[in-house]
């Protein structure tokens, strides 16, 4: 860190608050916060906030689709159920059109459930924008600001505001980073989570006692505290899903588009070839625009209409360890910009355990991703550079990949326009593609994806975007404080071994989690498992209740053992040993619920233990005694 390095800070802060008017920190919205509400807007939340709401049925959502004829078409049909595509289904939905979305898997099953898990504006662009005098990313900064907070209000059971310390090994450091970060709370303006603020090497140490007070060379000058969001991705997503299923969209998992249809007098795209992957049966949909948002795989969407077309994505991988509890503090993260060889790594807490990472390497896109182990060894010798603990490769829990599905715009003439910002474009007539972005934005990719589906069909909504202040499925009557009437309310009713049913305590950690997972709705979570004997933990160690599986099957569209280990609830990602232990128990009860027979329940046990071998717990890797061991 060189005194150019902050001369250059200094002079881009000035520089950008001149080309913002001198007003940062009263910059005006990206989008106006008053837009579309009003009767539209209080019907859709009397309807999505109504505790006893229930999603249409799986059947009836697939008739919806099927009857969407060549002559009484859907307005929007949507490819891939991420976080975009969901987004989008809802966005469209609350608008008054007419929506389908297909997923080839299950929602989130791709990358929207293999992030980082967290809600932010981008730092590290705003240090580009200040070095490079960027406004353009600096813009990019603000919008994502703005977003950041939306979504926090937006689902406030599934995200938090989490504060993440930056160590400084020298006062230049101490400088630069406190200035950077000033400057992050400044551009957020009246999205501001909390103010920024530095820490001594000893009050370091008592806020994050893993921390090292020592490097290799240098000794800790103190810590700068800046905050960001946290969220609980998957269910998250899975939310957005239901929250546009009960807006009016019709969502179906588990079907994949086999073919593009296309208008042969028009060369325009009119619907797709879809086969639910759970019966075999096929089926076409037709709609006026098809929307593709199908991530890291939107390509092979695109090349359903051309061979030849020139690719959008360059896929990135991203890795991520889970470890146990006690590297991190509970309420505290650990970011270090940059290490020694100019990468980010960071840990943060994250439903009990430890979330560390990252790597953004280059790689091939496959269904299911597996981690590397060097690039495991990689994330485990990057933070033990910054902690007074050993840090052993038995300790890994659970490690996975996810694909970042970075986007080139296929009409740029260079390959400088690979960017982590959204690319929204219409090739083919009917066909409108979305790809790229972040998770923090996807609620306004959402929305630029549905204007351009409206003038691409030339559709006639009722009403503006609404879904800036819509808040999801299990957030209405939610608050913080929640889970105390569900310790006091309820009882688990556990059935023993011997099949007779006792109660239990519905303790804090079981009440918590519940409370933050499914928000309001967590009430009808433990009435089953009071009224129905499934109160018993599906792995010990762990707050999940036998009750979330018979929930997730009749509210959430949890139609297999994989949907529920990783998406519904997250012990895959926790803890792959105690998910594998789960196993029996979710298959027998999600047998129960869907009227599987034996030969279906043997299948879904071995598609549960294959998916688990890919996420490298310290059990199932294969590694070498090394440093780490």
């Amino acid at each position: 860190m060189s005194v150019a390095s902050i001369r250059r800070l200094a002079v881009g802060a000035a520089v950008i608050a001149a080309a913002s008017g001198g007003a940062v920190y009263l910059a005006p919205s990206v989008a106006s916060s008053d837009r579309g509400g009003g009767p539209i807007l209080d019907s859709l939340r009397r309807r999505i906030g109504d505790p006893t709401a229930s999603v249409p049925s799986r059947s009836a959502q697939e008739s919806v689709l099927i009857g969407a004829s060549s002559s009484n078409p859907l307005d929007v049909l949507v490819i891939g159920g991420g976080a975009t595509g969901s987004g989008v289904a809802l966005d469209a939905a609350t608008r008054g059109l007419r929506v389908g979305l297909v997923e080839r898997e299950d929602f989130s099953s791709g990358t929207s459930s293999r992030s980082t898990k967290l809600i932010h504006g981008g730092v590290r662009y705003l240090e580009k924008a200040v070095f490079n005098l960027d406004y353009g990313q600096l813009k990019l900064v603000f919008h994502a600001l703005e977003e950041r907070k939306q979504l926090i209000e937006n689902a406030p059971h599934l995200c938090h505001a989490l504060p993440c310390m930056t160590p400084c090994f020298d006062w230049f450091e101490v400088i630069y980073f406190w200035m950077g970060l000033k400057m992050y709370d400044l551009v957020a303006g009246p999205r501001l989570l909390h103010l920024s603020r530095y820490y001594s090497a000893q009050e370091s140490a008592e806020l994050f006692p893993t921390l090292a007070r020592k490097g290799k060379d240098k000794s800790l000058r103190g810590t700068v505290v800046y905050y960001d969001g946290q969220m609980n991705d998957s269910r998250l997503n899975v939310g957005l899903a239901c929250t546009a299923a009960l807006a009016g969209a019709a969502v179906l998992n588990h079907a994949e588009v086999v073919s593009l249809i296309t208008d042969d007098a028009t060369k325009r795209i009119i619907g797709a070839r879809v086969r639910n992957n759970l019966t075999g049966q096929e089926f076409d949909s037709y709609a006026k625009v098809v929307v593709n948002a199908a991530g890291p795989f939107c390509d092979s969407i695109r090349k359903m209409v051309d061979e030849d077309t020139k690719p959008m994505i360059c896929p990135s991988s991203g890795v991520h360890i889970v470890l146990p509890d006690y590297y991190s503090p509970e309420g505290m993260g650990l970011i270090v910009p940059k290490t020694k060889d100019g990468r980010v790594v960071f840990m943060l807490p994250w439903l009990g355990r430890t979330v560390a990472g990252t790597t953004d390497s280059n790689t091939s896109i496959t269904a299911l991703p597996e981690p590397h182990e060097d690039e495991i060894q990689f994330i485990l010798d990057a933070i033990s550079d910054y902690l007074n603990i050993k840090v052993r490769r038995t300790d890994v829990l659970s490690a996975w990949s996810g694909i970042r599905p970075l986007a080139m715009d296929p009409t740029a003439k260079s390959t400088e326009s690979i960017s982590r910002d959204h690319v929204v474009i219409e090739e083919c007539p009917g066909l409108v593609t979305i790809t790229g972005g972040k998770w923090t934005t996807y609620r306004s990719m959402a929305e630029d994806a549905v204007d351009a589906a409206i003038k691409s069909g030339k559709l006639n909504p009722t009403n503006e975007c609404v879904t800036q202040k819509l808040q999801l499925l299990g957030s209405y009557g939610w608050e913080p404080s929640s889970f105390t009437a569900l310790a006091q309310q309820y009882v688990r009713m556990k059935k023993t071994y011997g099949g007779k049913v006792v109660p239990g305590a519905m303790d804090t950690a079981a009440a918590k989690h519940l409370s933050h997972a499914y928000g309001s709705m967590a009430d009808r979570v433990a009435t089953i498992a009071q009224e129905e004997g499934l109160g018993k933990r599906l792995a010990h160690g762990h707050p999940f209740l036998e009750a979330e599986v018979a929930y997730c099957a009749r509210q959430e569209y949890c139609e297999s053992a994989v949907d529920f280990i990783a998406r519904r609830c997250r012990i895959a990602f926790l803890d792959t040993d105690a998910a594998a232990r789960a196993l029996q128990r979710v298959v027998e009860i999600l047998a129960s619920e869907h009227k599987w027979d034996q030969s279906r329940e043997k299948q879904e046990l071995q598609k549960a233990k294959e998916f688990l071998q890919t996420f490298k717990s310290s059990k199932n890797a294969q590694f070498h005694d090394g440093k780490h061991n």
